[in-house]
């Protein structure tokens, strides 16, 4: 089965609020952008946006360039249902973050919560990486949450990679200066705790 087609089913066997990853807010990642770039004018890039509400928060704080990426389609759907007519205020895309075709140097900050953590192979997390440098403008933002080493070993039966920050920012190497981190436990709509870290640099 492919990457593309895993994800689809979860999507079309599991109401949005009952996957693990579900958060009635993006609470974290807001207000890391906000912090990173508070200008609404900044061109933004959630990578597996699935049926997040980031998007929806990002709207209401005033944000208005928007990218929206995921490798299933039907992910992708619900939030543009859910929008509604703001939904055209997004660029929806669909494909596989390694592999894509995206603008050089496109966007100001890229976020990623719950994507990298996948990459269980090294030449894989060498082209996504690959790809934020490609993508993000020189001095822009990059923030990436996976689970920490506490996290669970598996996620939807894939199998995950654990980070610590130093080992996380270690994965993008010198052309992006840490900012900062933070450790975040997220509870699932089961009520499990999931350990989570979050990374966030500038992109050299």
């Amino acid at each position: 089965m492919s990457h593309a087609t895993h994800w689809e089913a979860i999507y079309r066997n599991k109401a949005v609020d009952q996957v693990s990853w579900f958060q009635p807010h993006a609470e974290t990642s807001v207000r890391l952008i906000e912090s990173l770039c508070p200008e609404r004018t900044a061109r933004i890039i959630d990578v597996g946006a699935g049926a997040s509400v980031l998007l929806d928060d990002l709207l209401d704080a005033g944000y208005r360039h928007l990218t929206a990426l995921d490798i299933a389609a039907p992910a992708l759907a619900v939030s543009q249902s859910r929008l509604g007519e703001r939904a055209v205020q997004v660029d929806w895309r669909v494909g596989d973050v390694t592999t894509i075709a995206l603008p050089e140097a496109g966007f100001d900050v890229w976020h990623d919560r719950a994507v990298f953590h996948f990459l269980t192979d090294a030449a894989d997390r060498r082209r996504y990486v690959s790809q934020v440098l490609r993508a993000v403008r020189p001095g822009g933002y990059v923030i990436v949450a996976t689970f920490g080493l506490e996290g669970p070993l598996q996620c939807s039966n894939l199998d995950v990679c654990r980070y610590a920050p130093e080992g996380l920012h270690g994965e993008f190497g010198a052309a992006f200066e840490l900012l900062g981190h933070r450790a975040e436990l997220h509870r699932t709509p089961a009520g499990r705790e999931q350990a989570f870290v979050y990374c966030y640099c500038r992109r050299g």
